[in-house]
């Protein structure tokens, strides 16, 4: 399939996930969860523990798409392979492909040795499977594939090529589960410079009219849930995480590495807190063959 996604955004996607997940896994294991799962926690009760709200969180998705019956599942952004590795070894899934631009996270995954599990490093914007999908799992990489200079109309017309392609992935009975951050009572013009610049150069964050816009036709968005003050408490965890390992963390990436994401976690936490940005779990499953047929754009 021919992708409308031009090089240098792609050049520049990867180079900016390079500079935020390929700082080193040794750093990232003082702070999060066992699972290194790197995005928001679904939390339940003040009882909580950050393992227990991570794991509620992939079994949210991982339901979603109804694993215990999936044969073949594509995770987009699987990160350190969290939901990998609990399609290979606790739902017996025979077949699952995991997409990342970090190769750091890549090399994690394939040396756990997770059976029917393949990591690629590679844009979903350029991926070509050879057979269809039960159900796709994307967390955490929606707000990557926008950047700060793409006008409304242009973000729009990415993400409907993005579920555009995952329609044409999934079988027809398939169920994609998705996780994003995404702007809220606040718009890209008073969003954080520090976060726009030192954390997450070259992306920029959905809103939900967006997301819904794009999907118009190609899914039928089956729910939605905000889970806001999940991630507001998730990156609190994460901070307290950090402060509590902050001399080895130190050793590790430096003070100035430690001492940006220790502000990065604190005014994330605040924006959540505060409702200026919001966290998106949709679940969708693809309108049928016909809407596609009469439009030129390939059947489901």
């Amino acid at each position: 399939m021919a992708t409308s996604v031009g090089h240098d955004r792609t050049v520049g996607a990867a180079a900016a996930i390079r500079h935020h997940y390929d700082v080193g896994n040794d750093f990232y294991r003082l702070w999060l969860d066992r699972s290194l799962t790197y995005s928001c926690a679904l939390r339940e009760g003040a009882d909580d523990t950050l393992e227990t709200a991570q794991e509620r969180k992939l079994r949210f998705h991982l339901d979603a798409i109804r694993a215990d019956r999936a044969e073949s599942v594509l995770d987009i952004g699987c990160g350190w392979g969290s939901i990998l590795g609990r399609l290979a070894e606790t739902h017996g899934v025979r077949r699952s492909v995991g997409l990342t631009l970090s190769a750091e996270q890549a090399a994690f995954v394939r040396s756990r040795g997770y059976p029917g599990v393949e990591v690629r490093t590679e844009n979903w914007a350029h991926y070509e499977p050879g057979t269809r999908f039960d159900g796709i799992i994307s967390i955490g990489a929606f707000e990557h594939f926008a950047g700060p200079d793409d006008s409304s109309a242009e973000k729009i017309r990415l993400y409907r090529e993005f579920f555009t392609r995952c329609h044409g992935w999934l079988k027809r009975d398939g169920v994609l589960s998705l996780q994003t951050i995404a702007y809220a009572n606040m718009s890209r013009e008073n969003a954080s410079a520090f976060i726009q610049q030192e954390i997450f150069p070259a992306a920029d964050l959905p809103t939900l009219t967006e997301i819904t816009a794009a999907a118009e036709g190609v899914f039928e968005i089956q729910s939605v849930h905000n889970g806001r003050l999940d991630y507001a408490w998730t990156c609190e965890e994460w901070a307290r995480r950090l402060r509590r390992h902050r001399e080895e963390a130190v050793g590790v990436v430096g003070p100035e590495v430690v001492a940006r994401y220790e502000r990065y976690l604190k005014l994330s936490a605040l924006g959540f807190r505060m409702g200026k940005i919001c966290l998106l779990r949709l679940v969708l499953q693809p309108f049928g063959s016909g809407y596609f047929e009469g439009r030129g754009v390939r059947a489901g």
